[in-house]
């Protein structure tokens, strides 16, 4: 069963996948940093707050051993007062966005090299091969003493 295992593991596959894996939770911070400290800041500011990501509706009762404001999300959320989060929703749909544009972008980049490649892989397939002078002579005598033979 080891070896096995260790033969899955050392495919090609899997360690691309592994690397792909480690390269994507890089990425995600760089795009979460982007969307939380970059673009939600100017997204709220243009609804008129600075935190779009903590824009809330209550939906429930807040109980009345709770001490905190009531505007914040985080301890309304962890007090157990049912909420409907929608700024967190809206951040996180932002990060998605992002995330699928830019892979879009490296998918599209990608398809284009490969056709590229192609078609040049084409244009020298379809080049005449022109075979050398000495060739075609060599050629010419083996042909004349193959005729000679009886």
């Amino acid at each position: 069963m080891f070896k096995e295992f260790r033969a899955f593991i050392a495919r090609g596959n899997v360690l691309d996948l592994a690397v792909a894996v480690i390269i994507g939770a890089a990425f995600s911070k760089i795009v979460t940093s982007l969307t939380d400290d970059v673009l939600m800041p100017v997204i709220g500011k243009i609804f008129g707050g600075l935190d779009f990501s903590s824009y809330f509706l209550r939906m429930g009762p807040v109980p009345v051993s709770y001490t905190g404001s009531l505007s914040d999300y985080a301890a309304l959320k962890k007090a157990g007062v049912p909420l409907l989060g929608y700024g967190a929703f809206v951040t996180q749909a932002v990060n998605f966005v992002i995330v699928a544009f830019i892979i879009f972008l490296l998918v599209r980049t990608v398809n284009r090299a490969t056709a590229l490649f192609e078609k040049e892989k084409a244009a020298v397939a379809e080049e005449p091969k022109v075979e050398p002078a000495d060739v075609g002579l060599l050629r010419e005598i083996r042909d004349e003493l193959r005729a000679r033979r009886p």
